[in-house]
């Protein structure tokens, strides 16, 4: 009879400790614990909702942990047409983390699921609203604008939309040769403009040298010797020296036209 009872207390003994052990918890730092009691979402969590250790009701009490580390998510290629009617494929990252856990679980299904629709949505309704130059120009103020929309659609659910990036831009080819096309067209008329102020600089510093050589005609002989200087530094075997026609008006007004 003893042995029996000393059984069956080793018994109850075994399923109280499996009972107790199914009611304590550890939550990691990263993790908050939602509380449902009988279906219902309480708060009565012995130790809080974490971290560290937490003590519930076996078989009444069910908790679901929920990460608030920043997850980050890649919003799948979608297929858009710009305001100015160009078909491309735009891909976008998110990042998010929950603040209110009881409402991320309560308020809505998955959280992770819905914040990715909204992402897909307002890609491309923002992105469908911008001309491909402010798609391409513009990323900056594109992002913020994706990430207030988003970030405010959210926020009900408990999720706090830190960052919404545009990762890529896909063209088609079509449209990426008519860009570079247009790229090369720019370039040339940059040069085109820069080669005809070239010119008309150095015309302007002429007319002042020749100013200049007006008013003293000694620098114009010194131009002559500096020229001559040039050519025989380049080591040819035939030299040319101007000569200047002042010297030979002299000899001009000595001639006198012949007698009729």
């Amino acid at each position: 009879m003893e042995s029996v009872f000393g059984a069956s207390t080793v018994t109850f003994v075994v399923i109280a400790v499996l009972i107790l052990a199914q009611g304590i918890k550890i939550l990691p730092e990263y993790q908050r614990a939602v509380l449902f009691r009988l279906g219902r979402l309480s708060k009565a969590v012995i130790g809080g909702n974490g971290p560290g250790l937490i003590v519930i009701i076996p078989f009444i009490d069910r908790i679901v942990r929920v990460d608030l580390r920043v997850i980050t998510m890649d919003v799948p290629a979608q297929e858009i047409i710009t305001r100015d009617n160009v078909p491309v494929k735009v891909n976008a990252v998110v990042y998010f983390r929950v603040v209110e856990p009881e409402k991320s679980i309560v308020d809505v299904e998955n959280y992770i699921a819905a914040t990715s629709q909204i992402a897909q949505t307002t890609l491309r309704s923002v992105l469908g609203e911008s001309e491909l130059d402010e798609l391409l120009s513009q990323r900056e103020s594109i992002n913020l604008k994706l990430q207030e929309i988003v970030d405010r659609h959210t926020d009900p659910w408990g999720i706090k939309v830190s960052t919404v990036e545009v990762k890529d831009v896909e063209l088609p080819q079509e449209m990426k040769r008519a860009m570079a096309k247009q790229a090369e067209a720019e370039r040339e008329r940059r040069a085109k403009i820069i080669g005809a102020e070239g010119e008309f600089q150095a015309s302007q510093k002429l007319s002042e040298a020749a100013l200049v050589m007006e008013k003293s005609p000694i620098t114009l002989q010194l131009r002559f010797l500096q020229t001559l200087t040039e050519i025989a530094s380049e080591n040819n075997s035939t030299t040319l020296f101007p000569i200047p026609i002042d010297i030979l008006t002299p000899f001009m007004k000595s001639i006198k036209p012949p007698q009729a």
